[in-house]
């Protein structure tokens, strides 16, 4: 799949593949991902495993995304499970195809403290014309329980 300029899902998968088996070079993924998608930077998201179709995002918990019950916020979970559903889904998606999530259902199932790690699993669709692409990300804690469980609901269209 050929790289092109305005095509965000390209250069992540380029610069994943060049960058994630060099020492250092996850961490450096990561801080580029959040240079590309400021509010996502916000969470600091560690990008652990990326796949066409899998992603695996870790955020550490520190007062920045903390709420008042000292628990971390219910919209930076949001912003976990979103990115790790939207990895997974575009770096498996030709350049020729775009993407913009047009609904998230969230669900918490406990509070999240701690080190917390997204995961996504997902079809990656045949896009020829406009569709509705739901995808699923999971969150949970360091023991392994679920906090929380987002359903993203991308609209996917090719290129104009």
């Amino acid at each position: 799949m050929p790289v092109t300029d305005n095509d965000p899902a390209s250069r992540m998968r380029l610069a994943w593949q060049r960058l994630h088996r060099v020492p250092g070079g996850r961490w450096l993924f990561s801080r580029l991902l959040g240079r590309m998608i400021p509010y996502t930077g916000s969470i600091r998201p560690d990008v652990l495993a990326l796949s066409p179709g899998f992603a695996r995002v870790r955020m550490r918990d520190r007062p920045h995304v903390r709420n008042h019950l000292r628990s971390v916020h219910a919209i930076a979970l949001t912003n976990l499970a979103e990115v790790t559903s939207g990895l997974a889904m575009m770096v498996g998606l030709p350049p020729t195809v775009r993407g913009i999530v047009i609904g998230i259902q969230m669900g918490f199932e406990k509070k999240a403290r701690g080190t917390l790690t997204a995961e996504c699993r997902c079809a990656v669709p045949e896009v020829n014309s406009p569709m509705e692409f739901l995808v699923t990300a999971v969150v949970q804690d360091a023991v392994g329980d679920t906090v929380a469980q987002a359903t993203v609901l991308w609209l996917l269209a090719p290129r104009a």
